[in-house]
Parts: C-alpha cells; structure tokens; sequence
C-alpha cells in the first residue's frame, strides 16, 4: 500500500545564497515511485502511485531540478517510463535528468529530443567509445552516473560488481570531456545511513568535474558536510530521505543556500 506524502507547507531556515543543488529523487517502478534499499530490486517501498504529483509536490515545494530514474530500464536495457519523464517536463518548468537503460545513441537522442534537459549514462559508462560519440554529439547535456559497491564500479541496475575502480573511471571520464558525473554509493542507497565522507573526498579530490552525490543522504548535517567537502560538489541527490519525512525539502534548500554552512 503507497505510503501517504505529505502536501503540508513546511518551516523555512534562514537564506543566504550557495550554488548547491538540491535534486529530489523520482524513482520509477512499474509506474509508480519506489524507493529501493540498495538497489535491490526485490526491497522496494511504494511511495506514490502518480509520478507527476509527486513532481509537482517538490516543484511546489522549491525544487528547480529532478533526478527521474527508470528502474524497470536499468534492471532490462531498455527506457520503459520515457513518457512519464516527458509528462513531467511538459507540465512542469522544472529541469529533468532522466536516466535508466540509455545503452545506445538513438536513445540518448531520442530522450534528449523529447525536451529532457540532461540523459544519465550508467552501464555504457565503461565503454569509452561510446561516451566519447555521446560528448561529441550532446556535449554538457550528458551526465554519467558512476555507481560504486565497494569501491568498485556496479552496473546493469546494480546487479553486476565491475572490477572497475570508480576513482580510475572517473579519471578517464574526465579526459573523455565528461563534465558532470553522479556519484553513488550503492551501499548506502535507500537505507538512511548517512553518507560516506572519506569517499567522497578521496573522489572529490581527484576527479576534475562536477560532481552531484547520491546514496544515503539523511538529514540536513549530511548536507553542511557535503558542502565543505569540495567546490566541484554542484549538487545531491535526495530519495528516502524526503519519502520518510527525515529531510523536508524547503529547508534542504535554505541550507543548500547558506554561505556560512549553518
């Protein structure tokens, strides 16, 4: 049974302004919007049965930019909720980043030509013939997400552990024109844990692109640290946390803009 989301309006913490991006998370599953705990695709929790509400919800509620993943695409190869990602980008001025089996060019363009401002690249991460065409080609409108178990780059729907250091994709991305990578710490995913700082530092510190972080945010302190880690932070990614109330998104935002790092 989906768990009821809250409408209410919420406190606001003071404001001051900071570049950080706060990117709710829109998880899609058989049409609805799940949250998985460690991206395993068997322990799922339904949160809503209508995807564009939710969207609507945190634009309403600040969000200027969503993070739309296609679970059923990423798990068999294939986009299989394009439409509802379009559906929100139509009905909403709001940036979308979708991603969730885009494995060739002509999905990448078709995804992109549908209006969706950026097209996350997981698995074809590791083919570097392929990244190279989809810069030359979409340029900054590609962003590829790096998912790491254990240091170790996972793919296909975090099914399969690469022997691939994600510091070592990272840097090759880099050399590739890659500008913006999505990092994600699987084994914090979905689980509320908190995040892991010495391995966003270690990554932060050694790969020249923006970075966006995922996987375990759980409250606003996880936010402050993520703020003094590095410059090349542009932004986290919120899932569960918004879902389960620990984090309400207005005053993610205000912390997000906070100069001082309160």
């Amino acid at each position: 049974m989906p768990v009821q989301i809250s409408w209410s309006k919420s406190s606001k913490i003071g404001k001051k302004d900071a570049p950080l991006l706060i990117i709710p998370a829109i998880d899609l599953k058989e049409g609805r919007c799940v949250r998985l705990w460690q991206g395993i695709k068997e322990r799922e929790t339904v949160y809503a049965t209508d995807p564009l509400k939710v969207a609507k919800l945190w634009f309403k509620k600040g969000a200027r930019r969503i993070h739309i993943v296609d679970l059923d695409g990423a798990f068999s190869g294939k986009p299989k909720h394009l439409e509802i990602a379009q559906t929100i980008k139509d009905s909403l001025p709001v940036a979308i980043q979708y991603g969730g089996g885009i494995r060739s060019i002509e999905l990448l363009e078709d995804v992109l030509k549908r209006g969706i401002d950026f097209a996350i690249v997981g698995t074809k991460a590791l083919s570097m013939d392929f990244i190279k065409e989809a810069i030359r080609r979409f340029n900054n409108r590609i962003i590829v997400s790096i998912d790491s178990k254990e240091g170790k780059v996972a793919i296909k729907g975090w099914q399969v552990k690469t022997r691939m250091d994600v510091q070592e994709l990272g840097k090759k991305l880099a050399t590739l024109g890659v500008r913006t990578i999505i990092l994600t710490d699987i084994t914090k995913d979905g689980t509320l844990e908190g995040i892991n700082i010495d391995f966003l530092n270690r990554f932060a510190k050694n790969i020249p692109c923006d970075l966006i972080i995922a996987g375990g945010v759980s409250s606003l302190e996880n936010i402050r640290k993520i703020k003094q880690i590095d410059k090349k932070i542009i932004g986290v990614i919120i899932g569960k946390a918004l879902y389960s109330g620990n984090i309400n998104l207005e005053d993610a935002l205000e912390v997000a803009k906070d100069s001082t790092g309160k």
